[in-house]
């Protein structure tokens, strides 16, 4: 019997709020413990720090220039091979709750046509959540495209859905099913942009913890972050209800669940919003699996991503990983196969109106590139500019950036290197990357009269 598969999708949340990644307010209790009893990646990243982009890879196991869906905004081609298309062919039950945000700008906010849902059979969403609904007024809407009201906190409501869901498919022991279950939380609700958690859950976690970054750069943490962190306690809570609801229903035992985010948050430290950078508040995101296949897994420090998820999956569940998706299984990393894995992660950045770049992340450097000010909008550029580098050896949270300094010109030039074979290993347009303006190295040093 092929395994069941749950991916528990969440949208916006930063690798530091996992207490595995030192958080000390314990809001991940449910997933630090099904994690270290599965397999971990430590340094996993988005491929695309935007909504949009990051569900089309996600769903097809591609790039966000190879899937055509470089901004918010546009919609997934139909004829794309998507994970539901691969598992629908392999002989299971498919179903899709949630955000889904790929139906594309000349679509309703709400109801998604059944071209524009990637081969999913079963369906229960809505195109953009954060602007058909509140924390407390949940709307999807179901397969024949009727509006469906959720009662109760917007994560609460979703996830009693996902255990009907999950009942339904108990009831059916001979056919496996695929479910993503794809939450808006913690991301912020965009009509008002505020971080609502439940009632009462704000209040916990005002004045406490605040990661480096957010305590030395500028931004909206001081409002946003307490909230935040109730949202992403409720979210581990629903986790630990949707792992009850498996192991009542007798299914635990043979499903595969996936956690992952689609990108980080910044809280308005890098721009004016909270995504779209290289940095890793943006872009370093939880990944954790667990089920058949992966318990004992451990942990790892590999280069790693949302990029692998769908590969994995289906190599997980037995069925053919399909030649146009463009990274790497994470079960040879489990078998310790790490001959000729990847030394670093390739990441592509930006949207409409903002500015877009390539960047890579090794165990040691963050390295990244940005179109010129001067550049349209656009999926890429001919040309380049240097504009990140960092540390993350002596600076995880990317305070000090050390590009253009010339005691680190061996290793841009090295990164740049790598870089440019990165971009055309995935299909992108040649390129060409202007090193940055060179600044003085050294200790700076007092000017006594």
């Amino acid at each position: 019997m092929r395994p069941n598969v749950v991916i528990f999708f969440t949208d916006q949340q930063r690798w530091d709020v996992l207490g595995l990644n030192g958080n000390p307010l314990g809001l991940t209790p449910n997933l630090d413990r099904l994690a270290r009893r599965g397999a971990f990646f430590k340094n996993a990243v988005t491929c695309q720090p935007v909504c949009g982009p990051a569900r089309s890879c996600l769903q097809t196991g591609q790039y966000a220039s190879e899937t055509g869906v470089w901004c918010n905004g546009i919609a997934l081609k139909p004829e794309a091979e998507t994970l539901a298309k691969s598992f629908s062919r392999g002989g299971y039950r498919t179903g899709y709750i949630g955000k889904w945000h790929l139906a594309g700008n000349d679509q309703p906010h709400g109801p998604v046509a059944p071209e524009h849902r990637a081969g999913y059979q079963d369906w229960l969403a809505a195109e953009i959540v954060e602007l058909t609904s509140g924390p407390y007024s949940a709307r999807l809407w179901d397969e024949g495209g009727e509006e469906v009201k959720l009662p109760g906190y917007r994560v609460d409501a979703q996830t009693d859905a996902a255990i009907r869901y999950l009942t339904d498919r108990a009831g059916e022991p001979d056919q496996p099913f695929f479910l993503c279950l794809s939450y808006l939380e913690p991301h912020h609700q965009n009509t008002n942009d505020s971080y609502p958690a439940p009632e009462g859950y704000d209040e916990a976690y005002r004045g406490r913890w605040l990661p480096p970054d957010l305590q030395g750069l500028d931004g909206s943490a001081a409002r946003h972050l307490a909230g935040y962190c109730g949202m992403v306690k409720r979210l581990d809570e629903a986790l630990g209800r949707m792992m009850d609801a498996l192991h009542s229903l007798g299914l635990a035992e043979n499903t595969i669940v996936a956690f992952v985010s689609d990108h980080g948050c910044h809280f308005k430290t890098r721009n004016a919003e909270y995504k779209r950078t290289p940095h890793e508040s943006s872009v370093r995101i939880p990944l954790a699996l667990w089920g058949p296949g992966f318990d004992g897994g451990g942990e790892h420090a590999e280069a790693t991503g949302l990029i692998n998820l769908p590969p994995t999956l289906l190599e997980a569940a037995g069925l053919p990983v399909p030649g146009s998706m463009q990274a790497p299984s994470l079960l040879p990393l489990l078998r310790g196969e790490r001959t000729g894995w990847p030394a670093e992660s390739f990441i592509q950045f930006g949207d409409y109106g903002f500015p877009c770049g390539r960047a890579l992340r090794t165990s040691r450097w963050k390295y990244a590139v940005t179109m010129p000010p001067e550049s349209p909008s656009g999926p890429s550029s001919p040309v380049y500019v240097e504009t990140h580098l960092y540390d993350l050896d002596c600076d995880p949270y990317e305070l000090n950036n050390l590009v253009g300094m010339e005691a680190y010109h061996e290793v841009s030039a090295d990164l740049r290197a790598r870089l440019l074979a990165r971009m055309h290993a995935v299909g992108e347009p040649p390129a060409e990357i202007l090193p940055a303006p060179e600044l003085p190295s050294g200790q700076r040093q007092a000017q006594y009269p």
